[in-house]
């Protein structure tokens, strides 16, 4: 096996992945504005159905425009917000899974093993020595890199690979985690993340409208009203398609860079 050529075609395929990303949020898009124009239309009622044109024709050009920024506006703010909650660094991401921060002076003898391992991998390949954590109810072999850039990573390791690998094998299972620092692969997963995160939004945008279309908003019961409950279900279904095809995709992203 040609080692190199594997990576370049691994990259090569990364970036093919992330291509039909791009794709799927401008389809979620184009679905968003089918929504706000069939919402136009069933509101526009007798304004309509004058002209031999498309019904689609029939709807302004700012109600297109308007789903078009509603939707992009949405998925940013989704997108950032994620973004930088999963910039905070490798610390932050570690500890919202709940792992442990391992102190430089830990007495335990697979916690200090495993500190050695990752001082050794973090020489050889030339970066700043990354934060070490451990997720202690975690009883299976596994372990992540996060951080948006190499200067504040950290690595978490479970409890698992910590007693059942060896030390060359658990070696072999940090290095792997060095070359995702090294490669920029958290600094993608993390814009996937956001991309992702911003499509989820659009979904609960989606389950608030069908809340008040069945006329459950607000302090008390009032009448709803069926194109609104319509509407909220088309985005509610747009959000939760879109969130499938995205993680779909990002997996694939994932399983090349691995």
């Amino acid at each position: 096996m040609d080692f190199f050529a594997q990576q370049h075609r691994a990259r090569r395929h990364t970036t093919l992945m992330v291509f039909l990303f791009v794709l799927a949020v401008a389809a979620i898009v184009l679905a968003v504005d089918l929504v706000a124009a069939a919402t136009w239309l069933a509101l526009a009622k007798n304004t309509m159905l004058k002209t031999r044109a498309s019904l689609l024709g029939q709807v302004p050009a700012p109600v297109y425009w308007g789903g078009t920024l509603a939707a992009l506006g949405v998925i940013a703010c989704g997108t950032l917000y994620r973004i930088i909650e999963l910039s905070k660094g490798g610390v932050a991401v570690a500890r919202m899974v709940g792992a442990r921060w391992v102190k430089r002076n830990s007495q335990d003898r697979s916690e200090r093993r495993l500190l050695n391992i990752v001082e050794e991998m973090a020489i050889a390949s030339g970066i700043a020595v990354p934060a070490v954590f451990v997720m202690d109810e975690e009883k299976g072999i596994n372990a992540f890199a996060a951080g948006y850039s190499p200067n504040e990573a950290a690595v978490t390791v479970t409890r698992g690979a910590l007693e059942h690998l060896s030390r060359d094998e658990l070696q072999g299972v940090i290095g792997h985690e060095f070359s995702h620092i090294l490669n920029g692969d958290m600094r993608l997963n993390v814009r996937l993340l956001g991309v992702i995160a911003g499509i989820v939004l659009i979904g609960s945008v989606g389950r608030f409208l069908m809340n008040m279309g069945r006329g459950g908003s607000g302090g008390g019961r009032r009448r709803g009203d069926f194109r609104i409950l319509l509407m909220g279900l088309a985005l509610w279904l747009i959000g939760w398609i879109g969130v499938f095809i995205g993680r779909v995709i990002k997996a694939a992203v994932s399983r090349e860079r691995e």
